[in-house]
């Protein structure tokens, strides 16, 4: 081989080494870092499914893959902390959500960066587009902005005469302030007045809710990791001032007193998410990889706290859900 051939050869190879080098190293076994928003006891059925879904493409824990855990527990400041840790850990692929990927994109350019969820991918500048994200990063979108008209309609079946909608949301994200403006949008063609909670760490949640006094019968939560963590006090502090609480996953509602959600289901998109890091792991580049929307749409409603708001859930309403909490 003449030199010249042998540098253009040797340099298209190198071109993909960021991403596919240490899939093709025989006797390594590769490493995912799993960056979680909040803590590990919120997100535990999310690991199940994604690691079992590892499992079935033959990346066992601790036989074929090692699997590196951190928990940001809300806190949004120890993102970069531990995106700087698996970059000098030098892992093969990172796996993470929502305002977490925009930490990780700013520690590394070149590690492959998988978001299980994210609100909407595209605005939020993770990716150049869903079918060629292009970079280092891709995932499933959470299709959220998509879904804002669809909960607000929900919340005026459930909710008599609903005039006024509360709508908590962290504009510390971008994705959240987004769907805050998607929602004032779609509550006005609906003819409901908004009253926006913004806010932009834990410490805010209380001043805005304890006491209510914006006059408005529902609670409309842009989730986050910060809303995520501290659901419980949130729906705490909503059932104590009379307002009906519309979550974007059905989780949100067991053991916290939410009243209704109405999103993807969140369990699928960790489950394929496994797909996503298979692919990477034997060599496809993120860039490559298309952004998928979710296939499974649950409503979910809480029987308990409609009765402890007063209210009385239609019964086409408890015909459609997933799931009914008694």
């Amino acid at each position: 081989m003449r030199r010249r051939e042998f540098i253009a050869l040797f340099g298209s190879v190198a071109a993909t080494w960021p991403f596919a080098a240490r899939a093709q190293q025989p006797g390594k076994t590769p490493t995912i870092g799993f960056l979680g928003a909040p803590s590990a006891a919120a997100w535990d059925h999310y690991v199940r499914a994604f690691v079992q879904r590892l499992n079935e493409l033959d990346w066992v824990e601790g036989r074929t893959v090692t699997i590196e855990y951190r928990w940001a527990d809300g806190r949004t400041e120890r993102f970069a902390e531990i995106a700087d840790e698996f970059v000098r850990a030098q892992v093969d692929v990172i796996v993470t959500a929502g305002s977490a990927v925009t930490a990780v994109r700013h520690a590394t350019s070149t590690i492959p960066i998988v978001f299980a969820v994210a609100v909407d991918p595209l605005a939020s500048g993770f990716v150049n587009s869903l079918a060629r994200p292009g970079g280092n990063v891709t995932g499933l979108s959470l299709q959220s902005t998509d879904l804002v008209a669809k909960r607000i309609e929900l919340l005026r079946e459930i909710v008599p005469g609903l005039r006024r909608l509360a709508v908590l949301a962290n504009l510390g994200y971008v994705a959240a302030a987004l769907e805050l403006s998607n929602v004032k949008d779609a509550a006005s063609k609906q003819g409901i007045d908004v009253d926006a909670l913004e806010i932009r760490r834990a410490e805010d949640i209380a001043p805005l809710l304890d006491p209510y006094k914006g006059g408005a019968q529902a609670l409309y939560l842009c989730t986050d990791p910060v809303i995520t963590a501290n659901r419980v006090r949130i729906n705490a502090l909503a059932l104590k001032a009379g307002l009906a609480t519309m979550h974007g996953a059905r989780e949100y509602l067991r053991d916290t007193g939410g009243l209704i959600s109405y999103g993807p289901n969140n369990e699928d998109l960790f489950r394929r998410a496994g797909d996503y890091v298979d692919k990477i792991l034997k060599g496809t580049k993120p860039a490559d990889i298309p952004v998928e929307q979710p296939t499974k749409f649950e409503l979910a409603i809480n029987l308990k706290t409609a009765k402890a708001l007063g209210l009385t859930v239609p019964p086409n309403l408890l015909t459609l859900a997933d799931e009914v909490i008694e």
